[in-house]
């Protein structure tokens, strides 16, 4: 554990997802001096701010502020800065802090260095969230106590106080998170991937960086360590390599499969079977898979695999029914941001679909989108965004009869718009292939926005409501 009592420390990225004001608050409580630094004003800050303010006070300790700015003098004064992971590689105070000998970190890298439990990462383009709550799930049936936190909006770092060394820790990990973990040498003990396709190109520059960024989930590993992935990456990640653990679902030469009579197994270990699962769609019962393969090799047994299957019926934000009004579905599927995310709710969603989809530019591949969502969708309706205008494009040339409304920069018009398409027995699905920046803070403001809308229009129609328990 780095020792930070009495070092100046700069936050770099307080952030609206927790993980930043996690932070702080762990370094005030160990003794540091903290001042804060974030390119957002204090307005949009507003509120972990005054959270960050008050524990300060509850604790006879002041935070410093520079905000909407970054300040040379900030970086050169601090004896250690902690990098937020939306904090580019390349960016030039990074340099500027490197050339000036402060040590950089990450909520990650902290964590990782103190924790005295065993650590079981999760990564992939798609499905990770789910997978991650899967795995947890999973391993409370034998450790009540295990701590779930990491690119969850949950702060590791302020879990840490609860961890002994025989409480397991499961992580989500984004790419972000884990290139600055690989630049430490840290991976987690107990490593999966999902899967691994074409995503944040804007943010790594090429499929090979942001591939090598995933790889960096078991790059890492001791001899001991363990690694359930795909059968592509086990073959070239895992060569020479004990502990690696292929799944799949159509390859029945990988260590993890369903056979034809829907038993989830590891190679003669029946997990589970395809009906425990109570999530919908083929890609979560991949996702179910790797995560009772993972749980098996940490010392979960079968029946308490079944048991968590069988206990999750809902994940926020991803296929979340919010509400059916008129006999339409409103579903909340805000976290697909990219095609391939978008393609598998297209593929799980029953009836005619209203897809509200577009919004900002990750330099992915919007003819697949469009491919895809003519083949799946009955009717689209976008957003604005910085992807919507070539998405619009391409979708006109490949389905012209398709029914196209938008952009809309409101999304409030977008829904009453989806609503006057939308037919009884179909849905309302935002799954908008696309990032969120431009019109949201983020995905879950998106979402958020969503079910407060839906919900404002179930309120509206007493009696024809049905709301998920799970929202």
């Amino acid at each position: 554990m780095i020792a930070v009592a009495g070092k100046r420390v700069l936050v770099m990225g307080l952030g609206v997802h927790g993980g930043g004001l996690g932070v702080a608050r762990w370094l005030l409580r160990h003794g540091a001096e903290v001042t804060v630094t974030d390119l957002a004003s204090a307005e949009m800050l507003a509120e972990p701010k005054a959270q960050l303010d008050a524990f300060a006070a509850e604790i006879g300790k002041q935070v410093r502020y520079t905000l909407g700015e970054h300040r040379a003098e900030d970086i050169q004064a601090a004896d250690l800065l902690v990098v937020n992971p939306a904090v580019r590689p390349d960016s030039p105070w990074l340099a500027l802090a490197r050339s000036h000998g402060v040590s950089i970190e990450t909520e990650m890298t902290l964590f990782f260095r103190a924790c005295p439990g065993p650590i079981l990462g999760v990564t992939g383009t798609k499905g990770k969230t789910t997978t991650t709550l899967m795995l947890a799930a999973m391993v409370r049936q034998r450790y009540p106590d295990a701590v779930v936190a990491g690119n969850l909006r949950i702060s590791a770092l302020e879990a840490l106080a609860q961890i002994g060394p025989q409480t397991p820790v499961v992580l989500e990990l984004s790419s972000f998170q884990l290139e600055r973990l690989g630049e430490a040498g840290l991976s987690p003990d107990y490593a999966l991937l999902t899967n691994l396709g074409i995503d944040h190109l804007n943010w790594h520059g090429s499929f090979a960086a942001y591939a090598n960024a995933k790889r960096q989930i078991m790059a890492h590993q001791d001899e001991d360590g363990i690694a359930v992935l795909p059968p592509e990456q086990a073959k070239t990640w895992g060569r020479g390599r004990r502990g690696i653990i292929s799944f799949s679902l159509s390859d029945p030469t990988a260590d993890a499969t369903v056979d034809a009579d829907g038993y989830l197994r590891y190679r003669d270990v029946i997990l589970a079977h395809h009906s425990d699962l109570r999530l919908p769609g083929t890609h979560n019962l991949a996702n179910a898979l790797a995560a009772a393969t993972l749980a098996y090799h940490f010392g979960i047994e079968p029946h308490e695999i079944v048991a968590a299957l069988q206990s999750m019926t809902a994940v926020e934000h991803r296929l979340e029914l919010v509400a059916t009004i008129d006999g339409v579905r409103y579903i909340n599927d805000t976290t697909a941001t990219n095609p391939s995310a978008t393609a598998a709710a297209l593929a799980t969603v029953a009836g005619p679909i209203v897809l509200i989809a577009g919004g900002a530019d990750k330099d992915l591949d919007l003819a697949y989108l469009a491919d895809t969502i003519a083949q799946g969708a009955a009717a689209v309706v976008l957003l604005q965004g910085s992807a919507t205008p070539r998405l619009q494009t391409l979708l006109s040339q490949c389905a012209p009869q398709l029914p196209l409304a938008g952009p809309f920069a409101d999304l409030s018009t977008a829904v009453a718009t989806a609503r006057s398409l939308a037919q009884p027995g179909g849905a309302i699905l935002l799954s908008p292939g696309c990032a969120s920046f431009g019109m949201f803070r983020n995905e879950f403001h998106r979402g958020e926005a969503f079910r407060q809308i839906v919900r404002e229009l179930a309120g509206g129609r007493a009696g024809e409501q049905k709301y998920d328990p799970s929202t």
